[in-house]
């Protein structure tokens, strides 16, 4: 794995590839968030879609605070995908990664709840990046 301080955490050609297919399918919970998240509307901060980490594709990622937000859809209601997520999310706080999940239902219905949720942590991770390099 490449070192922490890419963006890309090693990330191969394929997983770019499949990053960019998925930008352009996005459904429609992605879309609905990344309205909010675009143009540098929270704390500031620039967010990229589908972004590639590492073997991942996050929904949503802020380098600058090292912020993954994911959309979990009824297919992360199985078994096998709540372990495949729960792995997912391990990896990536090893990284550094802090990862926040929202259900489609939490998007759809409470997108002001959510939208205020990822500002707190984002403020919060910005005052603990402010204070690491001091």
């Amino acid at each position: 794995m490449e070192n922490s301080d890419s963006m890309f955490y090693g990330a191969r050609p394929a997983i770019f590839e499949k990053a960019k297919m998925l930008r352009l399918s996005m459904t429609q919970h992605e879309k609905m968030l990344w309205q909010e998240l675009k143009l540098n509307k929270i704390s500031g901060l620039r967010f990229k879609a589908q972004h590639p980490i590492d073997t991942f594709i996050a929904d949503f990622y802020c380098h600058k605070i090292k912020l993954v937000v994911e959309i979990d859809g009824d297919t992360h209601n199985s078994t096998h995908q709540t372990e495949y997520d729960q792995n997912r999310t391990s990896i990536m706080q090893n990284l550094g990664i802090t990862v926040l999940r929202f259900t489609n239902g939490e998007v759809e219905n409470g997108l002001t709840d959510v939208i205020v949720n990822i500002t707190d942590t984002c403020n919060l991770l910005i005052n603990r990046v402010d204070t690491t390099k001091k």
